[in-house]
């Protein structure tokens, strides 16, 4: 078993930046591959970025790319997600996951976190 609790959302003004970490505790969190996904009202679930167990391969969705960073500390049992130039579009419930095997891309986690919202104002 794993769980997951995320941090750090807020409101935060077009363009500012937050940081969101995600703790694990459970089973060793070098042997799971991680990724963050949101959800807005009435729309799916989607995929944000993901990364590997060593941290060495990380992916992007395409309109966060060059904005958000993902990262790990597997010694702190860390995942984060550095937002900087953040949107009104990115305003979301922001979700970390974490899955031993499968596709990075959706949202087929085995874990999932309670989330944390994230509200960017124009």
């Amino acid at each position: 078993q794993v769980q997951l609790v995320e941090s750090g959302g807020g409101l935060v003004q077009s363009g500012g930046s937050l940081r969101l970490s995600c703790a694990a505790s459970g089973r060793t969190l070098s042997t799971l591959v991680n990724g963050w996904f949101r959800q807005a009202p009435g729309k799916e679930r989607e995929f944000v970025a993901g990364i590997n167990w060593s941290g060495g391969s990380t992916w992007y969705a395409d309109s966060v790319k060059g904005r958000f960073t993902i990262s790990r500390q597997n010694a702190k049992r860390t995942i984060y997600l550095q937002m900087n130039s953040l949107k009104p579009e990115d305003t979301a419930a922001y979700y970390c996951a974490a899955q031993p095997r499968g596709s990075i891309f959706t949202p087929d986690y085995e874990y999932w976190g309670q989330g944390t919202q994230v509200t960017v104002s124009s």
